[in-house]
């Protein structure tokens, strides 16, 4: 007798015994296959512990019936919820104005879409959007979470950590950050950028920073310092923060904070040469003020930026930048959160990906 033929008499059903949906049942997916309705539900939820032969037989059932799991069911039996949270601790005027996250975003999704994982967006912007945050991950009600633009003093990423949520960072708090993350080579391409500026002629060279409180501005600061360094131009690296005597304009990662910054480095050193932002919209900033001040670019001060965005390459000049693969960084968090929620203790992964220089008109 087939499943669907002990179904209660006053159960409504289509010709074919089938729900009056159509829609059709796990138990004849079983029968098809000729398998019990165990190894039909191992085998739509990838568990290994099943024989190649059977999951032939039910692939092939799901096929021929057009089987879709109820997702529901699924959440009950597995306390999946199938959604990921991507949290951005920024005002909705960054994540609107920064190519960076809309980079982030992009690849995220990319990545995401041969999935059954639903993308929720959520903006973090004072400390009672932080405890709702928190309270709602605490209930699990997402399977894991994206972390992007973290600040040391974030209490987000050690409430991941407490709950033992999955979760990749976009960055990472510093050299002992215990979750997975996924960072450029910050240091490096800063350290590229200010060689290239050397190989030009330039002697006076500034930097403007992103906030310090962020590692990632502090990785570009440490890589401008140590190619000054290695040029012979400055001492031994300074502690996080700029010293008194350097050239070093603190930032916040926006346009006024470039314009701001730069005015403040003209008016201590008129005489600089060259200047290296840590991202290509604090350096549209910058060029502002350099042409409000009468500075050619890049005749009279050399001008390079990071990230190799939109902004860098629709500006005028254009202007050199670093590149840093955002949208493969948002593809690689999405993978390595995917393998930590199918496997909540494997290893965390921490992945730094290589950045270039991309030169243009203006360095």
């Amino acid at each position: 007798m087939s499943p669907t033929a002990q179904r209660p008499p006053d159960s409504p059903a289509g010709a074919e015994g089938r729900p009056a949906t159509g829609r059709p049942t796990l138990e004849e997916v079983a029968a098809l296959a000729g398998v019990g309705r165990g190894t039909v539900s191992r085998v739509i939820n990838g568990s290994p512990k099943v024989s190649e032969r059977a999951r032939a037989a039910v692939e092939r059932a799901v096929a021929e019936l057009g089987y879709v799991p109820n997702r529901a069911a699924r959440t009950l039996v597995t306390s999946r919820t199938e959604a990921i949270a991507l949290v951005v601790p920024e005002a909705e005027t960054r994540l609107f104005s920064e190519p960076y996250f809309s980079d982030i975003i992009s690849g995220v999704s990319a990545e995401l879409s041969d999935s059954d994982m639903q993308l929720l967006l959520v903006l973090v912007r004072n400390e009672r959007e932080r405890a709702r945050l928190s309270a709602y991950l605490g209930e699990r009600r997402v399977d894991g979470v994206l972390l992007v633009a973290v600040h040391r003093d974030d209490p987000l990423p050690t409430v991941l950590e407490e709950l033992r949520l999955p979760a990749v960072l976009a960055g990472r708090r510093g050299d002992q950050e215990p979750l997975s993350y996924v960072a450029a080579d910050n240091a490096g391409g800063a350290r590229m950028a200010v060689r290239h500026l050397l190989r030009r002629g330039c002697r006076r060279i500034a930097t403007i920073t992103g906030p310090l409180d962020m590692e990632v501005a502090q990785a570009r600061l440490a890589g401008y310092r140590e190619a000054l360094a290695e040029a012979g131009h400055v001492g031994p690296a300074h502690p996080v923060g700029p010293a008194h005597d350097e050239l070093v304009g603190v930032g916040d990662f926006t346009e006024q904070g470039g314009r701001t910054a730069m005015r403040e480095l003209l008016d201590r050193a008129p005489d600089l040469d060259a200047v290296f932002c840590a991202s290509d919209v604090l350096a549209a900033g910058a060029l502002q003020t350099l042409r409000a001040a009468g500075r050619r670019v890049p005749e009279d001060v050399a001008l390079i930026g990071f990230d190799d965005s939109i902004v860098a390459r629709h500006t005028d000049p254009p202007i050199t930048s670093v590149r840093q693969p955002i949208e493969e960084m948002g593809r690689t968090m999405a993978r390595l959160l995917l393998e930590e929620i199918a496997d909540p203790g494997r290893p965390r992964r921490q992945v730094v990906l290589a950045t270039e220089l991309v030169v243009r008109e203006s360095a």
